[in-house]
């Protein structure tokens, strides 16, 4: 069996240092946005059926909008998480910026 190498995550990294993409370093010390993005993540936390990938998806809240953002496993994961942060900031309010790494 041929071997198994670990994924580069190089231009990925490079892109998120860049200062052009949000991070969870970003996230708001506002109170509201933190209260956004915790009840964003309890839902995810508690939905059986996401992955891990899923699971830690980057919930970014600043001024009431919130970036999802990662790696999900299906596009059916990735229209999960998008209708549990809709349902509780808005459909407005949610730019989602995730990425569907397999089929």
């Amino acid at each position: 069996a041929p071997a198994q190498t670990a994924p580069d995550n190089t231009g990925r990294n490079v892109r998120d240092r860049s200062g052009d993409t949000l991070t969870p370093g970003d996230q708001s010390e506002n109170q509201a946005d933190l209260t956004l993005t915790r009840e964003i993540r309890r839902e995810l936390m508690a939905d059986k059926s996401l992955s891990t990938d899923a699971k830690n998806s980057k919930v970014i809240t600043i001024n009431g909008v919130v970036t999802l953002r990662g790696p999900v496993n299906t596009v059916k994961e990735k229209s999960t998480i998008e209708a549990k942060a809709q349902s509780i900031a808005g459909t407005n309010n949610v730019d989602s910026q995730l990425e569907v790494i397999r089929r």
